[in-house]
């Protein structure tokens, strides 16, 4: 059996189509594998099954790892991986007070992280209405000193 040239498109837009009823953005790598082996067989007519079967599979897995290799790489950070370098030694304003074992409040001119207040700790007592510094993330709280 040597399948024709048209039979590897239409798979590859099958399997593209299956990529709507299936929500994982992963059987369309496999369905563009199929229409590179069906353009490929336009090109070399006289290809084994064996050498498109290995084709498609190459191709496939080829794409699969770019995309978790290049294109989907800002899609494993989290906020808290790369909050600290945008929100450290942000200023803002004190509007609720805080202490060593007590929680305060800070609001700031800008949104941080997709909020204008936060909920912050301290290693000193601060006063409501001072002016305070980000100095650490630690979880859903924000670590801040006098500014």
């Amino acid at each position: 059996m040597h399948p024709e040239w048209w039979v590897w498109i239409v798979g590859g837009v099958v399997l593209m189509l299956a990529e709507l009823a299936v929500a994982s953005f992963f059987v369309i790598w496999f369905g563009l594998g199929a229409l590179l082996v069906g353009l490929l067989m336009l090109l070399i007519p006289t290809l084994s099954l064996t050498a498109q079967l290995a084709t498609w599979t190459i191709a496939s897995l080829a794409m699969v790892a770019l995309w978790f290799r290049v294109f989907k790489q800002s899609q494993h950070k989290t906020l808290v991986g790369t909050a600290e370098g945008e929100v450290m030694g942000e200023i803002g304003l004190l509007v609720g007070a805080v202490a060593p074992f007590a929680r305060g409040k800070a609001r700031f001119q800008r949104p941080i992280l997709g909020s204008e207040e936060w909920v912050c700790t301290a290693d000193a007592a601060i006063a409501a209405g001072e002016r305070v510094k980000v100095v650490a993330v630690e979880g859903s709280y924000l670590k801040v000193s006098k500014a």
